[in-house]
């Protein structure tokens, strides 16, 4: 029973059933590999090595979209950072391996290493979310009601079981062990090597024995001073060195020792010094455990069975003489260190960890922790204590102290990373200061964004989604900045699902700027619909951004390249891309009204800029459905909304006007191309018989076709007459005047209502007296001479009043024709209206 609440950590400090159960099973799953995870050589073959291990790095953009993807329920929001990390870390051995299949030669491993770094890093940032989030939010609101109903220990408990009770209640104290545990889980200590793999088991100090042994000395030990005795004491008090050879495997072994304690493994530390030969080393290792005698604690219950005594009873005369071994120069710094770590002493552990911001930040909580847990068992244990130095309760300091030490410290490479961006993230997360953490992010943004790389932007982003998901974003105005900082980075890679997937967590307004700018670089159709697709599916509004798409599109001014202006009848590739951007509102058939709608708006441009090619281009774009789509959404036309019903009749103003100005087209490319006449023979060639068949075959045919010519342009005429004259004559109140409607659109101020009309009441002005002259040129060259001064009471006319869109010289022109066709009349015996003339 006392086994399952109670274990030693494998740092070296205690842990309760509550640290053991959840703080290290959270670490334990952190460094255990996710069979969902597949590694990178699955997915990425990477044959050219020109990117120096870019595309290795790149793959991650896809595979945390794919973790997200795969995580969406709450109870898996610390699963996916265990996923992110594992993902981080396949990436790690691939590039690893290519360092050591030496591709990209010295210039390529340099990259690939200072990625592996980054990325190491990154790993253990994700692992510190994990563990100590993993405690901030599960087991501290577990125990939070627990924990305010036991103020302290139980007064006169065991060492063992007042710690216990202390892990139990005291949410700081499991923090400060969970960074700890997250330290010596990420530790990469090169010098910590495995001795156990290059010596056999030895004997202590052998080389000293055998030269004690044989007093004549050998190679290295001849004519040097060294110890008389071989007790572990005797170098400290004869003040005389062992042999060379036993220094340099005293040095070593001191060296493996501690990096084994830093790096939480001290069984490790143990199996070396039993390795060595150095037992009593193992047996001093063992002195800070705490004691718990079971058969004192049971009652007697159990008289016939005596249960073995754990820890040390007096652990605190060790640990005031590990304290005295940290605090003389006479040992070793590894020595010290490493008695430094079990009696709370930092300067010992400073001087060997001064150049590393994490070994200092280890040092220093491993103190805070020691010192946490010694005042508890002095205030709670009735047993009396050897007093500790002044110097050790001295040391207590909070975590905002630890952090301001190690920003100014003397080592350039601790300040540096205490200032950089993974140290101060990794800082604002210990001290659950989130709130800061994404503000700082923000000035990163703000004052250096451009010196930001897109896996830096990719790590930030995945960090505030996390910190959103679990409740620790204060303002989501600032976390909105960065996670639209990395969409933005994703940008440039044109992968539409993690655009839009990343879109998705922002709010309306960044959705559509973004995903906007995006979709105006997508010009393919296929590409477009996938893009609808992925923005479908992570809950877009598709409507509003196709839309602000289309929009933003039109209204800007493209330069018109080293082509210059097109020749006529083309249409330039500016106004080619500004037509093609309609294709966004085709694709949903709820957007017919919107695609309507801004149809209209382009073709009014290209109308009043004279580009009818583009103005027919634009036409084409819509779908002949679209009025049975429209009057199918509302049920019938009489319900048709405002806007639509206005749209849809100025779309049938431009189907008309397109008509008539083809029809005329096709009649005045008629009428200009009549039937060649032959050539006549001379008459030298009279009298030839077949040349004189020949002429009047031709001539035959001449005349036949010229009958055909002239019927078709007489067809032609009439249609064409007929089309134009639908424009002038058009239904309700008159070409491109919208219908009546009780009231403008609720959004008429945003429609840009007012300009709207005033572009179409200017069109009116500037067509409607072109196809007026249009009309009377046809009317005129077909003979129909009549027409032509009909055409007079027409614009004339108060029912549509067309005679108010002619400015005086457009008027005056027009007359003159008429004018000119009265007099043709009347030169045909009729009167200038083309009646016959009376007597």
């Amino acid at each position: 029973m006392a086994d399952s609440l109670f274990r030693m950590s494998s740092s070296g400090l205690l842990q309760t059933s509550a640290n053991s159960s959840n703080l290290q099973k959270t670490l334990s799953r952190s460094m255990r590999p996710e069979k969902n995870v597949s590694t990178l050589s699955e997915t990425l073959m990477d044959t050219d090595d020109s990117n120096r291990g870019r595309s290795r790095m790149d793959v991650l953009f896809i595979q945390f979209f794919n973790i997200l993807q795969a995580h969406t329920s709450e109870s898996e929001t610390f699963d996916v950072l265990l996923s992110l990390s594992l993902a981080c870390k396949a990436v790690v051995e691939q590039l690893q391996l290519e360092i050591e299949e030496g591709m990209g030669g010295e210039q390529g491993a340099a990259h690939r290493t200072a990625s592996i770094n980054w990325l190491k890093q990154e790993i253990n940032t994700w692992r510190l979310l994990h563990g100590i989030y993993y405690d901030r939010i599960l087991v501290q609101t577990d125990t939070q009601a627990d924990d305010e109903m036991q103020e302290g220990g139980t007064l006169g408990g065991s060492e063992k079981m007042v710690i216990t009770q202390l892990y139990a209640i005291n949410s700081t104290l499991r923090e400060y062990q969970l960074v700890v545990d997250w330290l010596e889980a990420s530790y990469d200590g090169k010098d910590a090597e495995n001795l156990l793999h290059y010596h056999d088991p030895m004997m202590a100090w052998e080389n000293t024995l055998f030269q004690l042994e044989n007093l004549q000395g050998v190679a290295f030990g001849k004519k040097h001073d060294i110890v008389t005795s071989l007790d572990p004491d005797a170098p400290v008090r004869e003040k005389r060195p062992l042999h060379a050879l036993d220094e340099e495997d005293n040095m070593r072994l001191g060296r493996a020792i501690f990096g084994a304690i830093r790096r939480g493994s001290i069984d490790d530390a143990l199996k070396l010094c039993k390795h060595y030969g150095q037992t009593w080393k193992a047996a001093i290792l063992e002195g800070w455990r705490l004691h718990e005698d079971p058969n004192f604690e049971l009652g007697g219950s159990l008289v016939n069975e005596k249960l073995p005594i754990e820890g040390n009873p007096r652990r605190d005369v060790w640990k005031r003489c590990a304290w005295r071994v940290a605090d003389s120069n006479r040992y070793d710094v590894f020595t010290r260190a490493t008695a430094g770590v079990f009696s709370g002493h930092l300067s010992s552990l400073k001087a060997l960890s001064h150049s590393n911001w994490h070994d200092l930040l280890w040092a220093h909580i491993k103190v805070q922790i020691d010192i946490r847990v010694e005042s508890e068992i002095r205030e709670y244990c009735t047993k009396r204590y050897q007093d500790m130095p002044e110097d050790y309760w001295n040391g207590k300091m909070t975590l905002e102290q630890i952090f301001d030490e190690l920003n100014v410290a003397k080592d350039l490479s601790v300040k540096d990373f205490a200032k950089g961006h993974l140290g101060i993230i990794q800082r604002h997360l210990i001290l659950d200061t989130c709130g800061e953490l994404i503000q700082q992010m923000v000035r990163w943004l703000e004052t250096g964004i451009s010196k930001l790389s897109s896996h830096q932007l990719r790590f930030m982003a995945h960090i505030v989604l996390f910190l959103r998901q679990i409740g620790r974003v204060e303002n989501e105005k600032m976390a909105e900045k960065i996670i639209a900082s990395y969409v933005e980075a994703l940008l440039a890679r044109g992968d539409a699902q993690l655009i839009a997937y990343y879109c998705a967590p922002l709010s309306n307004r960044l959705q559509v700027k973004l995903y906007s700018q995006f979709l105006e670089k997508v010009e393919q159709k296929r590409a477009r619909e996938l893009a609808i697709d992925a923005a479908l599916q992570a809950g877009l509004d598709v409507e509003q951004i196709t839309r602000f798409t289309v929009e933003n599109i039109r209204h800007t001014h493209y330069p018109l390249g080293e082509l210059g202006e097109p020749h006529a009848g083309e249409i330039s590739a500016s106004d080619q891309f500004k037509i093609a951007a309609l294709e966004w509102l085709i694709f949903l058939p709820e957007q017919r009204s919107e695609l309507l709608w801004q149809a209209c708006a382009m073709m009014r441009i290209y109308l009043a800029s004279n580009k009818i090619e583009c103005m027919r281009q634009t036409f084409l774009m819509v779908p002949g459905d679209v009025v049975t789509r429209l009057i199918g959404t509302v049920g019938s036309l009489e319900n048709l909304p405002p806007r639509e019903e206005c749209s849809l009749k100025e779309y049938l103003c431009y189907k008309v006007y397109l008509t008539g100005v083809d029809s005329f087209v096709e009649w005045n490319c008629l009428y200009k191309n009549p039937p060649q006449k032959p050539v006549a023979i001379g008459a030298t060639s009279q009298d030839n018989f077949t040349e004189r068949l020949v002429c009047e075959l031709k001539e035959q045919t001449y005349r036949s076709e010229l009958e055909r010519w002239e019927q078709k342009v007489k067809e032609e005429a009439k249609q064409t007459t007929e089309a134009l004259y639908n424009i002038l004559t058009f239904p309700e109140k008159g070409w491109l005047v919208d219908p009546f409607i009780s009231k403008e659109p609720a959004n008429a101020a945003q429609l840009n209502w007012e300009n709207r009309l005033l572009q179409m009441e200017k069109l009116r002005s500037l067509c409607l007296p072109e196809i007026a002259l249009l009309l009377h040129e046809v009317m005129s060259k077909s003979g129909d001479l009549v027409g032509c001064v009909r055409l007079a009471d027409e614009l004339a006319s108060e029912h549509r009043q067309l005679y108010k869109v002619y400015t005086k010289h457009k008027m005056a022109e027009l007359l003159s024709k008429i004018a000119d066709t009265s007099l043709e009349l009347l030169n045909s015996k009729l009167d200038p209206w083309g009646y016959p003339i009376t007597v």
